[in-house]
């Protein structure tokens, strides 16, 4: 099975690369076998990518990078679900969906993406068949760029050291990229990115990410309850993405090529509807039209508050409107923060 992206017609402006560089589709394949996919060889990269934070950006710049050196192919390996999330007893709280990761490679600039199904076969599968078979059978890598921790295989019993072993029979080189840190030492990982989530701190998790933390996605139609409380939203369904972050959030978003400041809810809604599915609304402020059907992008500034269940519709509307006041002042903040930190 094959897929094609387009950075230029399917991402946000924001997550790609510099925009003095243009990209070729990205064709997206989901089956470990058949013929080679980069018939003239590549240059590869494996991993779960949630987030594609700083350390992930760096790695697939130097495959970009490598790849134009060598004319080659650039490429990566990764995995739906999550490995993580397979073996999680608990659903993961992805830093991204689908979505905004293959737009992250397509803006990335890698032309072939294997997107493996993490499942029980593929547990199974021994890190030296994977090596075989995946890497360079149907890869066709002549050279690997992972982190220092990378592990693979049948009870990640795969790593540099036997990557490194394989070499000669392989036909490719490894290389391995140093820790990209945040200036304390620490490496950048998703974990930390989680981590600077949970506790709200947006400024870090940006500084981790290199990009603010974002969740897109289409609006679609809701039960049309916050017009009738005076808070019309744009409602933005997570599927089965669980979020690292819920709670009455400022915001903002972006529609098209504009920004407006607003107040979002994300979480289960439970005065209207009991705890049911997960629902991203935001209300934009000073805003007037019918985004049904549009795809926005909700950057979260500040939390506010944990989600609550108020006794009745009247209570629930008095915090709208305390809500609304407080996202107004830290957006006029942040605004005028913003503003600074661009000027001249």
């Amino acid at each position: 099975m094959v897929a094609e992206i387009s950075a230029d017609q399917e991402c946000f402006s924001r997550n790609k690369i510099d925009s003095k560089y243009t990209f070729p589709m990205l064709k997206i394949y989901r089956d470990i076998a058949g013929p080679c996919l980069a018939p003239g060889g590549s240059v590869l990269t494996i991993g779960a990518f949630d987030g594609l934070h700083r350390g992930h950006a760096a790695l697939l710049a130097k495959v970009r990078e490598r790849a134009a050196a060598l004319q080659l192919t650039p490429a990566a390996i990764s995995f739906e679900p999550l490995p993580r999330g397979y073996f999680s007893p608990r659903p993961l709280k992805r830093l991204s969906s689908l979505r905004e990761k293959l737009c992250g490679f397509a803006g990335a600039g890698i032309e072939v993406l294997l997107l493996l199904r993490f499942d029980a076969p593929l547990v199974a599968m021994s890190a030296e068949d994977f090596v075989r078979e995946v890497v360079v059978a149907r890869m066709g890598a002549r050279e690997i760029w992972v982190g220092a921790d990378f592990r693979f295989g049948h009870d990640r019993v795969g790593d540099v050291a036997l990557l490194e072993a394989m070499q000669g029979e392989g036909g490719y080189e490894v290389r391995v990229l140093d820790a990209v840190s945040n200036g304390d030492g620490e490496r950048i990982s998703a974990s930390r990115v989680r981590g600077a989530l949970a506790a709200s701190d947006f400024a870090h998790a940006a500084e981790l990410l290199g990009r603010p933390f974002t969740i897109g996605g289409r609006v679609v139609r809701g039960q049309r309850m916050g017009r009738g409380l005076g808070y019309p939203t744009a409602n933005i369904r997570l599927g089965k993405r669980v979020s690292p972050i819920t709670g009455i959030f400022a915001v903002r978003v972006r529609v098209g090529e504009h920004w407006y400041s607003g107040v979002a809810s994300l979480g289960v809604r439970p005065t209207i509807a009991g705890g049911g599915e997960p629902l991203l609304e935001a209300h934009l402020f000073d805003f007037d039209g019918d985004l049904y059907g549009r795809r926005i992008e909700v950057e979260f500034i500040a939390k506010l508050r944990d989600e609550e269940k108020f006794p009745d519709l009247d209570a629930l509307r008095a915090q709208m409107d305390r809500d609304a006041a407080e996202a107004r002042k830290i957006m006029s903040r942040h605004s005028g923060e913003s503003r600074t930190a661009f000027a001249g």
